[in-house]
């Protein structure tokens, strides 16, 4: 029995997803062209991706890149149990720091640059920019 779930997400860039796994601290493995890599479950069953983020010694998490975005799939019970977190803060972790990535990128696709950025309080990103 597959304890798989797949959670359709919003993200499109894979530039930017690496780049918020990477300061979330999460090491992954992406799969090389035509190929897929695996993502670790329950009792060793396993499940294929383009990218596995490894959440802990026994479970990943896999993102399968559709036209429609990101999709995560994982055993969320078995990352929750592990890692001390669920499906759906994990999902809200990776896309605040993927939006901050993606901002960023298109600000300076613009033309823009980033005069100052701060996180307040309730851990809000707030950016200046400015053009010349």
């Amino acid at each position: 029995m597959s304890h798989f779930t797949t959670v359709q997400t919003k993200i499109h860039d894979i530039v930017c997803l690496k780049e918020a796994l990477k300061d979330l601290g999460f090491e992954f493995t992406e799969a090389k062209a035509g190929e897929k890599v695996h993502v670790r479950g329950y009792l060793g069953n396993k499940a294929e991706a383009d990218l596995s983020i490894h959440v802990s010694k026994t479970y990943d998490v896999g993102v399968r890149v559709t036209s429609k975005g990101v999709r995560f799939v994982a055993d969320w019970w078995g990352v929750e149990t592990t890692r001390g977190i669920d499906e759906q803060e994990f999902v809200k972790l990776v896309t605040k720091r993927y939006s901050y990535h993606k901002v960023k990128k298109e600000l300076a696709n613009k033309g823009y640059t980033i005069a100052t950025e701060e996180e307040t309080e309730d851990q809000s990103i707030h950016i200046k920019v400015r053009r010349y």
